[in-house]
């Protein structure tokens, strides 16, 4: 008979709600790129319980240690996209980016 894998002593957090909402903000402030960091961590955090089940208590350990890491660079670029959505607003950027768009939108309508 195969013995159940042993419970590990220690409490090892798995960071996936961290994980997912470091990738869903870095996806909405900081586009496409800030978002990749956030699903690596979704996929490092996933598997620290299933290693934990089978018993491998160091490699959740790193499992764990490696979705911390890329929660921390996601969230960095979620606080940086934010920082420069914040100064977009605040030095106008929106309003160029608005003026620039009429301009587009004239110059297609006069060239039809």
């Amino acid at each position: 008979m195969n013995a159940p894998p042993p419970i590990a002593a220690e409490r090892i957090p798995n960071h996936l709600a961290w994980a997912i909402l470091s990738a869903i903000f870095s996806f909405c402030l900081c586009c496409f790129v800030g978002g990749i960091p956030g699903i690596v961590a979704i996929v490092y955090a996933a598997q620290v319980n299933g290693k934990l089940d089978r018993g491998d208590v160091d490699g959740a350990r790193r499992a764990s240690d490696t979705a911390r890491t890329w929660c921390w660079v996601a969230t960095g670029l979620a606080i940086f996209g934010l920082l420069l959505n914040v100064w977009g607003y605040m030095t106008g950027g929106t309003e160029e980016y608005l003026e620039m768009l009429e301009q587009m939108q004239q110059a297609q309508q006069t060239a039809v």
